[in-house]
């Protein structure tokens, strides 16, 4: 498969694992790269020189390129930004922020960069800063989410409609009639994170795994809009956050039940009661944990057989 995103990413398959918090880490960006797509390492959950670490296992893993997402929320972005390119890493996807403000650092650099977005408005911005494609993702998605709530059907073709640089689709695909539908409403690429969240290669712990195979339709829910939107799996803490809305909490009061590391706790350590359960309502489609592989495998077959009898 050649396409503009095969070519930007010198890749097999135009496929980019999503570099998600507590989940990408240098085993499954690199299961990922070795498969023919393109994996990224979360940076967003790593302190810097954890980050160098993952980057540095992840290059001896594979030969093949990767990438690494870097949140612009990020308290020690300058370090991180050092560490990529003192590491040679190629290619960057920087999200919930301004693309201006690394763009040109990056490119000068000679690195691709790949900007997240969740509108129109932030794709032809992107564009603006010099970006090398956009990541354009739908509300279906886990984790943090556009304020919009524009679904990744209707997304796509919008931004294709606007932008001249490659359009890659994230949010709700997990399959290769995904992958095909996003393809056929405009995007060059798609991007996949909750699928190979449930992978054996993924940090993720095995709880939240498992809580991932037993999502069903329904399961997920857009909350906390007043901090950053995220999509979580309904827990007691979901729950929580629900009750205190009742009340008419001030922003204070919301931070104050988030606290810090939830994300962690629900993700990395496996408590499933008081931890954030971030993952998309494609979950509802996901039964099986499976190697990285074989599930980059499963999309491409499927995509391709599909395509081939329309």
């Amino acid at each position: 498969m050649t396409n503009k995103i095969t070519q930007l990413f010198n890749i097999q398959y135009p496929v980019i694992q999503g570099g998600m918090i507590w989940v990408s880490g240098w085993k499954l960006a690199s299961a990922v790269s070795n498969a023919g797509g393109l994996g990224l390492i979360g940076a967003g959950s790593m302190y810097p020189d954890v980050l160098r670490e993952h980057i540095q296992k992840c290059k001896k893993a594979t030969d093949k390129p990767f990438g690494v997402n870097v949140p612009m929320l990020y308290p020690d972005i300058e370090q991180i930004m050092d560490i990529i390119v003192e590491e040679g890493v190629k290619i960057v996807f920087t999200s919930a922020g301004n693309p201006k403000t690394w763009t040109s650092f990056l490119k000068e650099k000679g690195i691709t960069v790949v900007h997240v977005v969740s509108s129109v408005k932030f794709a032809l911005k992107s564009e603006a800063a010099g970006v090398d494609a956009v990541v354009c993702e739908g509300f279906e998605a886990g984790g943090h989410n556009g304020r919009e709530e524009t679904t990744t059907f209707t997304l796509i073709p919008m931004v294709k409609e606007q932008v001249k640089i490659p359009v890659i689709a994230a949010g709700g695909i997990g399959s290769g009639r995904g992958m095909l539908a996003a393809m056929v409403l405009g995007a060059d690429g798609v991007q996949i994170g909750s699928r190979f969240a449930a992978t054996k290669e993924s940090s993720a712990h095995d709880h939240f795994k498992d809580t991932i195979v037993n999502v069903k339709d329904g399961d997920t829910y857009l909350t906390l809009k007043e901090l950053a939107p995220v999509r979580l799996v309904r827990n007691k803490f979901f729950n929580d956050v629900q009750e205190l809305y009742q009340k008419g909490p001030s922003v204070e009061e919301l931070k104050t039940l988030l606290g810090r590391a939830r994300a962690k706790r629900g993700m990395f350590e496996g408590d499933l009661e008081e931890g954030e359960l971030e993952i998309g309502q494609v979950a509802g489609l996901i039964h099986e944990i499976k190697p990285a592989k074989q599930v980059l495998d499963e999309i491409i077959t499927e995509y391709t057989q599909v395509k081939n009898n329309l």
